[in-house]
């Protein structure tokens, strides 16, 4: 079992995910299974299970989907405290190339 708060880990891979220019919002899916249950509520779109943290991620549009990906597993992967990262393209958008995220 890998170690670690599920809620602190859950809220450094949300705002990590944040960081990537290709992300434009966390997504808790179809279902709403991807949130981390925390004090006060939920961190959406990061589900921190015993062995696996799960990301919904929706995209900007522009680059190919499996590389944007690799590249957000890579670069969360440091945060999951030793978990296997695996992000789930949930949406991709069109029209926000000035930086601009959409509201939640």
């Amino acid at each position: 079992m890998a170690g670690g708060d599920p809620g602190a880990t859950a809220r450094a891979i949300a705002e990590g995910a944040l960081r990537f220019s290709d992300v434009v919002e966390l997504s808790s899916g179809s279902f709403g299974t991807l949130s981390t249950a925390v004090p006060g509520g939920r961190v959406r779109g990061v589900a921190v299970r015993e062995d696996q943290v799960e990301v919904g991620v929706v995209l900007r549009y522009g680059r190919p989907l499996p590389e944007i990906a690799a590249e957000i597993r890579r670069g969360l992967a440091p945060l999951s405290g030793g978990r296997a990262v695996h992000v789930s393209v949930e949406d991709v958008v069109a029209g926000l190339g000035d930086g601009a995220r959409t509201v939640s």
